[in-house]
């Protein structure tokens, strides 16, 4: 296949967070509003003339500062994460607003105030109160904290325009780039999908972390190149499968699988597209930031929520992508130390399994995937087990006709 126009240009900008559509939006008179997670609601950080900013630590080194401050036995994003605040690498930021989702993103986004790691008089950090059902009372408490606690700040501190016209406004932009997300997204249902793996990650990554209205353009050029591009006539894997797991804004994993002959048609992590890249539907006869509250605890596919009815609805969630996007297995990441993961990784992978018959691997991993041999060879050897099943169901089909 003919690569991508912008695929390159969107590479580099993976390599910082401060990246040059980030300056560019900065010099412009933009306000960074950095994020840890989901459950902060994206498209509010996109009204007037502020944009969202997930974090990341691309090309992570040494984590030794970090661990002095944390621990050896947390996760490497969280730490990852702290690295570079001490580092400087965040000091564009202009507001970081953090949720209590997780123990170890909590731990590393307190240090930003403590150490006062981001150099900027008016920096605000906030904290979320995340519920851990969905109910009247707790919607409701969502709700205030997402109207005090981020809203209101933005005005207070940068006389940010968060009225209900401008909440419109940004869930238009958002929605315009889950539509071509989607639709890009599309393509891999395909017998010989025309977008691999590793461009669609990519393609989706650059959406979290850089300005909507200047990734939009090259997002929509993309979209349009797509529209006509032919895939190789000779298939350039030996099987398909859908990556399911925790924090994943390392495209050079998705790179590793594919390299290891398996084709990624579909995902189901933080910083993916499912969820993360549904239009917010909007009733005018409705409070608007109710139901932007509303659409991002519902799509939530995280370990976090424990009843009985979100545990079976992420197993099924999983089990439609099989079906949807024809992929031949299952892999389970998680993080090391990831809690709520390593939890959901052991049982889901089973009754994923021995349940509903879908072949499944489970790895964990490093925030560095990429360096891992040992990972490879997992991935290698998972991709052999499914291309033999295809085999031999080939074979029995054969047989039984």
């Amino acid at each position: 296949m003919r690569d991508l126009k912008h695929l390159y240009e969107f590479e580099n900008l993976l390599q910082e967070a401060n990246n040059a559509l980030v300056q560019q939006a900065k010099n412009e008179g933009g306000i960074a509003l950095g994020y840890t997670c989901y459950h902060i609601p994206e498209v509010l950080l996109n009204c007037g003339n502020c944009f969202s900013v997930r974090l990341r630590a691309p090309r992570t080194g040494s984590m030794d500062i970090a661990t002095y401050y944390m621990s050896a036995f947390l996760c490497g994003f969280s730490k990852a994460i702290l690295e570079r605040a001490i580092e400087g690498g965040y000091n564009f930021l202009n507001a970081l607003l953090a949720s209590e989702t997780c123990s170890e993103m909590n731990r590393a986004a307190e240090h930003f105030e403590l150490l006062k790691l981001v150099e900027n008089d008016k920096f605000f950090l906030s904290f979320l109160d995340m519920p851990f059902k969905i109910a009247d009372h707790t919607v409701k408490h969502y709700v205030t904290q997402t109207r005090n606690k981020i809203l209101n700040k933005m005005t207070e501190v940068y006389g940010v325009d968060t009225s209900d016209a401008a909440l419109l406004k940004a869930v238009e932009e958002h929605n315009e780039v889950c539509r071509l997300i989607t639709e890009i997204g599309e393509y891999r249902k395909e017998d010989n999908p025309r977008i691999t793996g590793y461009e669609y990650h990519i393609l989706n990554l650059v959406t979290y972390c850089c300005p909507k209205s200047l990734i939009l353009p090259k997002l929509r050029e993309t979209a349009e190149e797509l529209r006509t591009r032919e895939p190789d006539a000779k298939k350039n894997f030996r099987a398909k499968i859908v990556v399911v797991g925790s924090e994943m804004d390392d495209p050079d994993f998705t790179a590793l699988i594919e390299d290891s002959g398996a084709l990624v048609v579909a995902d189901r992590y933080c910083f993916g597209a499912m969820p993360g890249r549904e239009e917010i539907k909007i009733n005018p006869d409705e409070d608007v930031l109710t139901q932007i509250c509303l659409h991002y605890l519902k799509t939530s596919q995280c370990p976090r929520y424990m009843s009985h009815e979100k545990v079976q609805e992420r197993r099924d969630y999983v089990k439609k992508l099989v079906d949807d996007y024809h992929a031949d297995g299952v892999m389970y990441e998680q993080l090391k130390f990831c809690e709520y993961w390593g939890y959901e990784r052991a049982l889901a992978s089973y009754v994923m399994s021995n349940d509903y018959g879908v072949p499944t691997a489970a790895v964990d991993r490093q925030y560095t995937a990429s360096a891992s041999g040992q990972l490879r060879t997992r991935v290698q050897a998972f991709v052999e087990s499914l291309e033999i099943k295809k085999i031999q169901k080939e074979r029995q089909a054969k047989e039984n006709g």
